[in-house]
């Protein structure tokens, strides 16, 4: 189906705010810019609507990334929702997560015209390769792996994950991260978008690609060694519980704004954050987290200015000024992509549409990847 002419013009209004949003953003002196041609592969769960901190930490480099890459540049976002099932999920929430999860992408801007994007359960190449990972990776480099600890923590909403055992732990969630390097392995990539939070994934890519390489030589290596790909990342906190991340499975929903949030609820949120009692408004995130975190939300949607330059605007002044300057910022940011969202979740034939060309893209891209493997292990 196509879009309405409604949809085409709430996107052109948020393509021209985004723009603005990053107006400062500049590519010669950021390391998205380079003149090698690359493959940049990146992927989000669909575990319901993004937040402000999956927006502002993620989200928004995708778009920026898309918007700055060369045209000789590869670029494919998959919603992976195979790694959603590592944890427990109402199959029909996780099927209606997956069609949100596709509108918020094209809604926030990434365009299919320019960057694959699919579900990553349309493309079984991923399953294929990891089976073959997971018969070369040893248990020793898992076991070294913590992330699953904190998935799990998350999960019963613990802050702390010291006290997490083994027994909730299952082979899928596990052997993730070797899922993980499939993803990313099936298409080659040679650079991806991540946080410090997953640089261990990453390492166990690196190590696994580097493991296949030598157990199957050939004339050159088959896999590329990828590269993390350095990101302005915002860490945004819990407005109820700054000493946490912003979670889309924390208990108090006034902890996290989500993308399709009203004013008038990103407002009441926004005042019922936790600050301090402490006079004036200074960045200091150890001895005052919830200020801190008003301040850097306040300083990314504002062009991503330096924080401490965002505090010193507040001498003199309080948080109920800081609150207020930061419920119009975050309005002013998401309305954009909310206002598309709304649109975009009602058109299911499009959405359809745009998950199965990209999932015959990424099929084609990958399809070639694996004859090569299946010849190297034997299976062709």
């Amino acid at each position: 189906m196509l879009l309405t002419k409604r949809l085409v013009r709430c996107r052109r209004l948020f393509s021209t705010s985004l723009i603005l949003h990053n107006q400062n953003y500049s590519p010669e002196s950021d390391t998205y810019n380079d003149t090698r041609s690359r493959v940049i592969f990146s992927g989000i769960q669909p575990t319901g609507i993004p937040h402000l901190g999956n927006y502002l930490g993620a989200l928004a480099n995708w778009v920026k990334l898309q918007n700055t890459a060369s045209p000789s540049d590869e670029l494919l976002f998959s919603i992976v929702g195979w790694h959603a099932l590592t944890l427990p999920q109402a199959p029909q929430q996780l099927s209606e997560a997956r069609m949100d999860m596709l509108a918020v992408l094209l809604a926030i801007g990434i365009d299919p015209k320019r960057s694959i994007v699919f579900h990553q359960d349309h493309n079984p190449n991923h399953t294929e390769l990891a089976w073959i990972f997971n018969c070369i990776t040893p248990m020793g480099k898992l076991r070294r792996m913590t992330t699953w600890k904190s998935r799990l923590a998350v999960s019963k909403n613990q802050a702390d994950d010291a006290e997490i055992s083994e027994a909730g732990l299952n082979l899928g969630l596990f052997a993730y991260p070797v899922l993980q390097a499939a993803d990313i392995l099936a298409y080659k990539a040679t650079h991806v978008p991540v946080g410090d939070d997953q640089r261990q994934h990453l390492e166990l890519c690196r190590v696994i690609a580097e493991q296949f390489n030598r157990n199957f030589k050939a004339k050159q290596p088959l896999f590329p060694l990828p590269t993390q790909l350095n990101t302005s990342s915002n860490r945004i906190l819990s407005l109820r519980d700054p000493t946490s991340k912003m979670s889309k499975s924390a208990p108090d929903t006034s902890s996290r704004i989500l993308l399709t949030d009203s004013p008038t609820i990103i407002a009441q949120k926004i005042r019922s954050a936790v600050t301090d009692s402490i006079p004036g408004i200074t960045y200091d995130p150890v001895n005052r987290p919830g200020t801190a975190n008003l301040l850097r939300i306040l300083a990314a949607c504002n062009n991503n200015e330096d924080v401490r330059k965002t505090a010193m605007k507040y001498k003199g002044k309080n948080h109920g000024d800081l609150k207020k300057d930061v419920t119009d910022a975050v309005e002013e940011l998401l309305k954009g992509p909310r206002a598309s969202f709304e649109i975009l979740r009602r058109e299911k034939d499009y959405l359809k549409q745009v998950a199965r060309e990209g999932a015959e893209k990424a099929r084609s891209k990958s399809e070639a990847t694996m004859l090569e493997v299946r010849a190297r292990v034997g299976l062709a």
